[in-house]
């Protein structure tokens, strides 16, 4: 199996049917725990998987308390050579708003207790971060992703901590340092994946403007999406609903397709020292 997919926000929700015929459901135990249940694809012929990582009823996960260790490792035992990740970041720069799709080239790193490698205690770990996501799927998600109407190519997805949602000063100073979206996912996924010689790829659809960004009241119970006007949360909507589409169109291209980016060398230095 090449390819694996993590779903995001909103892949609790989605009808299986939509990313294939369903083959199984299997657990797979790994050195860092169990993970969600993997769910086994057939697209045409072709096999992927696909877990939901923030588990199988609405956000049962919170991000801080994802098992990324045990999923990047759970995809790498099935075989899997390159991973296609989404997740529902807000919107800091002015050029972006809910509905759009992003497909980024870089990202800032403002987590602070999520274990980021899997070589602990270890002497390896220095790794060059550029590119950050793999080009040949980056390209790939992009060109499947510009028939939507609002498609940036290229962005700053800058990563927190969380569960809490970022403050208007935090989001001040993340637009002044570069960023233009801020989230809660894609660290460390990104770098665990270059620790196992994985391709990484992300598509990043829009959810909400950053807290500060635009003025909405505050309503009791609700989040951004209460304060959205009803075209913009259409539009949210609209865009969350072609993801799956999206990937499968990329599955089967990529098996078609050769590794001839950096990333499957990407630990090359240590296994010529002898330290894998």
């Amino acid at each position: 199996m090449k390819v694996f997919v993590i779903g995001g926000s909103g892949a609790y929700d989605f009808a299986k049917n939509l990313f294939g015929r369903l083959k199984e459901s299997i657990t797979i135990p790994t050195p860092f725990g169990d993970v969600s249940p993997v769910y086994i694809f057939d697209l045409d012929g072709v096999e992927y998987g696909l877990i939901s990582r923030h588990g199988e009823k609405k956000y049962s996960i919170t991000a801080p308390f994802v098992n990324y260790r045990a999923n990047i490792w759970a995809a790498r035992e099935l075989g899997t050579e390159r991973i296609i990740a989404w997740t529902g970041p807000g919107a800091i720069s002015e050029c972006l708003k809910p509905g759009d799709l992003v497909i980024p080239d870089d990202v800032i790193d403002f987590t602070k207790k999520r274990s980021l490698t899997f070589f602990e205690n270890k002497g390896i770990g220095f790794i060059r971060q550029n590119p950050v996501f793999c080009p040949t799927l980056q390209e790939m998600l992009y060109r499947y992703a510009s028939s939507m109407r609002n498609t940036h190519k290229g962005g700053v997805y800058l990563c927190t901590e969380g569960p809490r949602l970022e403050t208007p000063a935090e989001v001040r100073f993340f637009k002044s340092i570069g960023a233009d979206m801020v989230g809660m996912t894609l660290v460390p996924e990104v770098f665990l994946a270059r620790e196992l010689e994985l391709c990484y790829g992300a598509i990043c659809y829009i959810t909400n403007y950053a807290e500060g960004i635009m003025e909405f009241p505050y309503k009791k119970g609700e989040l951004f999406e209460g304060t959205l006007p009803d075209e913009m949360k259409a539009s949210v909507t609209e865009t969350l609903n072609a993801i799956p589409e999206m990937i499968k169109n990329a599955v089967k291209e990529l098996y078609t397709i050769e590794r001839n980016c950096p990333c499957k060398d990407s630990m090359l230095r240590y296994k010529l020292r002898g330290d894998l």
